[in-house]
């Protein structure tokens, strides 16, 4: 979820097509017809690859909707900043793994339907309890140098923001008790607990600042849930309409409730939506009658 991308090698691997492509998957316009192209950095557990195959939750979906379509998942590794270059330059068919979808992104790419929404999680030391924004005020808060959250923390008064060039070092240093609590992605920290017990962490969800905070405090807004999204070229709209109809399919089948369980997710977190996600896009890149995916209500 970096704000601003930078050039970074994401090239064509000039694969081959595969054979017995169908008039349909063709169609959907794919840089090597029936396969799909994707830009993934190593970010468990939403985005690792093992041998060829993605792994993760974004992995997941992605491989489910792919094989729907006829597709042929081809990985690409990078960094993230290479993730959105390589979409923005068409070197790739998508990208997947946190992509936080955010106006200005959307006028360099397209986004698809959000395949979940990621609560405002946070990284605390056990025994210690944060609820709102008030509760952050001179406190030692660290993330992802380049993360939204660097942007909402600096804005929180009187405390001290520990930027880090991944997620390890803000584990490290909240289990030394260097920082108070470390914002990063709810799946980072729930494999976190499991992997590092010895860190004595838990993970809290903040209740999202009121709308009169965030007017007066416009960073404040990514402390709210946000919405992710798959990322893709501008021209690959059939494209990126085909997998929203399978990611919306996969809310109502409950495909993505029994996923975001498999990573420890809570689906009542990450699968219904937030008032502002309609608002945020409606005349933007989806229609003003857009309704966000959802679970039952």
């Amino acid at each position: 979820m970096l704000l601003i991308p930078a050039v970074a090698g994401c090239g064509s691997d000039g694969d081959d097509e595969p054979k017995n492509v169908s008039a349909k998957t063709a169609a959907l316009g794919t840089i090597t017809p029936g396969v799909i192209k994707v830009a993934v950095q190593p970010y468990a557990p939403y985005t690792s690859v093992q041998g060829d195959k993605i792994v993760g939750l974004d992995g997941d979906i992605l491989a489910y909707a792919a094989k729907k379509l006829g597709l042929e998942v081809k990985p690409q590794v990078t960094d993230f900043a290479g993730m959105l270059a390589g979409v923005q330059s068409r070197r790739v068919d998508i990208t997947i793994g946190g992509v936080a979808w955010s106006a200005d992104r959307q006028k360099q790419g397209l986004f698809t339907d959000p395949p979940y929404y990621s609560p405002p999680a946070m990284a605390v030391r056990s025994g210690k309890t944060y609820r709102t924004v008030d509760d952050l005020r001179g406190l030692q808060l660290g993330t992802v140098e380049g993360y939204v959250w660097v942007k909402s923390i600096q804005a929180v008064p009187d405390a001290k923001l520990h930027a880090y060039p991944d997620a390890n070092g803000v584990f490290d240093d909240l289990g030394a008790g260097r920082v108070d609590v470390g914002f990063l992605d709810p799946l980072i920290i729930i494999a976190a607990q499991k992997e590092r017990p010895e860190l004595k962490i838990d993970t809290q969800y903040m209740t999202p600042p009121t709308a009169a905070q965030v007017k007066a405090k416009p960073a404040y807004e990514y402390f709210q849930p946000y919405q992710t999204g798959f990322y893709l070229p501008m021209k690959a709209t059939k494209l990126e309409k085909a997998i929203s109809a399978q990611i919306e399919a996969m809310y109502e089948n409950g495909e993505l409730e029994k996923l975001v369980k498999k990573y420890g997710g809570d689906p009542e977190q990450f699968l219904k939506p937030s008032a502002d996600v309609a608002t945020a896009r409606r005349g933007v890149d989806r229609p003003q009658d857009w309704t966000p995916p959802s679970i039952a209500q």
